[in-house]
Parts: structure tokens; sequence; C-alpha cells
């Protein structure tokens, strides 16, 4: 890095030296001790928000008769019965979990981990189970 001060004048230039390349379509910045610097970004588990999707889904058509079980759904759908209950029981997340998923602020939530455990009733116990997680 170089600084540069010109007299009687009100002006500093520095100058630093750094590389900008193209990765996966975004430009990131390189330093000269070769460290990149960039914000970072969230990361939107996309297995989870598709879980939650289909869950809301299959709730929803549920809840105006368009099915009358979850064995219905399974039938239609071709999938299995379990896993229509287990992606149901995601509909029962506590809201600001949810939000935190769809904004990629939940770095590792797993669907299979939420469904396969017991999922509590209470949202604030919800978010007590998955508090180191968000």
């Amino acid at each position: 890095m170089a600084t540069s001060i010109t007299q009687g004048s009100d002006t500093i230039t520095v100058h630093v030296p750094l590389m900008l390349r193209k990765r996966g379509g975004r430009k990131q910045i390189v330093t000269p001790h070769g460290t990149s610097w960039a914000a970072p970004r969230a990361r939107i588990d996309t297995a989870m928000v598709k879980a939650l999707a289909r869950g809301f889904r299959w709730r929803k058509m549920l809840e105006t008769g368009v099915y009358a079980t979850a064995y219905e759904i399974a039938v239609a759908e071709n999938i299995n019965r379990s896993y229509i209950s287990r992606l149901l029981r995601l509909t029962l997340l506590a809201p600001d979990i949810v939000e935190a998923v769809l904004d990629g602020k939940a770095q590792s939530i797993i669907a299979q981990d939420i469904t396969l455990k017991s999922l509590p009733d209470e949202w604030d116990a919800q978010r007590r189970m998955v508090a180191d997680e968000i």
C-alpha cells in the first residue's frame, strides 16, 4: 500500500493493490496477501425450503378439503405416507423459525433432524431446540 500527500493541498491519495476475480458469476476482491474479502452471503437450505413448501401445500389441501387424510395425499402424489406426515409436522414450527430458514439464517437445520425428533408443541420449546442453529 502506498500513500502520497501533496504539499499545500488537501489531497491524499492511497493506492491499495488488489485484484477482482469472478467466482461463480460474482466479483470478489482479492487482497495482496491472497485472502479474499466478500460480504457473507446467506446460505439457504433449499432442501428445507422445499420440505416446508410441500408441508404447507399439503396442509392447505387438508384444510380446504381437497384431501381428507394424509393417506389420500400419499396415494395421489405416489409418496410414502410417513414422509407426508413428517413434512406436515414442519407446518407446526414457530413462524420466526420458518422465516429464518427462508431467509438463509438457519445455517444447518436439516428437515430430517427436525422431523425425526419429537417436535415440541410450544414455540418457545422449539426455539430452544434450534437455538444454536439460528
